[in-house]
């Protein structure tokens, strides 16, 4: 079961998770694509993406990120970001976060306007 955490009580993301949320937002735009996502490592970098579409692969923006992430060298993330038109995170993309940032890493899920809609952990 995954653990919701409402934004509500919290005020919000904090300034580091909107970024991350700003640069998920970026990536969707600019890429015309469906989702985009973020992700942070356990130094703070970034590493930002859009859904992949081509006919031998199909990736989702979050799975591309943390992919990015590994890549990398990162062994560990702080937090994800997904925007989306989606109503909530696919089980298989918070099993790629969970991966390498283990059950509770946070997930953020905004709308294309950016606004976080919720946050559920990796779990």
């Amino acid at each position: 079961m995954l653990a919701v955490m409402s934004d509500q009580s919290t005020g919000g993301p904090n300034p580091e998770d909107r970024k991350i949320v700003t640069l998920a937002r970026s990536a969707r735009a600019r890429n015309a694509v469906p989702e985009g996502a973020a992700v942070r490592d356990e130094t703070g970098r970034t590493y930002v993406a859009g859904s992949v579409a081509l006919p031998s692969l199909r990736l989702s923006a979050l799975r591309t990120a943390v992919a990015m992430a590994v890549a990398s060298g990162a062994t560990s993330l702080e937090a994800a970001a997904v925007v989306s038109e989606a109503e909530q995170v696919p089980a298989e993309d918070l099993a790629t976060v969970r991966d390498l940032g283990g059950p509770a890493t946070p997930v953020l899920l905004a709308g294309p306007d950016g606004e976080v809609h919720s946050t559920v952990t990796a779990g």
